[in-house]
């Protein structure tokens, strides 16, 4: 025999409906928990298995010997039009990921404050590969314009605004710079400080190492001594 069914589940509402007819508990939820409202409407399901998902694709379920396929009840997998932009965009700027991002949740409501036909620089939003995602999609989708063009149009406004950040960047920190400001060492400079470390470390080690290898042939050839003219080889001394 299996083991028994676990319906506790379903009996959740059951059983605060008879806590709540209690005086100790009624006196301690008053008013009542919103969850008991919702879950009188909505009760947890008594089947243990996964319900089929709604397929969205025109596709018929494979068949192996009259039995459906495995992986039937795994959700359907929700693809996005911008997955395929996105990847694209980062695949041929990978640089761009490793610049800091900030990840907010937002509303839904972008369409009101964001109108990505005036460009790719949108305000409030801080200049990305999405803004290039966004603004290729939109051509796409509004103006008609083949997915190659659209990117085309969207990663050369990107790169013209890149090039302006770049120079008030760089002006800004010369202006600071000359009035005295001091930033440090760059990541570059800071990467080439490591790399001296690790070349002056091998340099010492590589210099020892001459030195014992050198240290080890004086002690090899100062145990043979000269042997005199006229003695034999029984007096060589090792």
């Amino acid at each position: 025999m299996g083991r028994p069914r676990q319906l506790l589940a379903a009996r959740v509402w059951d059983s605060a409906q008879e806590l709540l007819a209690t005086n100790i508990v009624k006196d301690r939820l008053n008013p009542p928990a919103p969850w008991i409202a919702a879950l009188a409407n909505i009760p947890p399901s008594e089947v243990l298995t996964r319900p089929y998902p709604i397929q969205h694709q025109n596709k018929k379920v494979p068949t192996k010997g009259g039995r459906r396929a495995a992986n039937l009840y795994r959700p359907t997998k929700i693809i996005h039009p911008e997955d395929k932009l996105r990847q694209q965009f980062y695949s041929d700027h990978p640089w761009e990921l490793a610049r800091p991002m900030m990840v907010l949740e937002i509303d839904g409501k972008d369409a009101r404050t964001r109108d990505w036909s005036k460009g790719v620089q949108q305000p409030g939003m801080k200049l990305s590969g999405e803004c290039v995602v966004q603004r290729q999609l939109y051509l796409m989708e509004v103006e008609g314009k083949k997915k190659r063009e659209a990117y085309d149009i969207a990663r050369k406004e990107f790169y013209k605004l890149r090039e302006m950040e770049e120079i008030e960047n760089r002006i800004a920190l010369e202006e600071a710079r000359a009035y005295g400001a001091y930033f440090g060492k760059n990541f570059n400079q800071a990467g080439m400080d490591v790399e001296d470390q690790q070349f002056n470390a091998w340099k010492k080690w590589a210099q020892e190492e001459i030195e014992r290898v050198e240290a080890e042939k004086t002690a090899a050839y100062a145990n043979i001594v000269d042997v005199p003219e006229g003695e034999g080889e029984d007096d060589l001394l090792v």
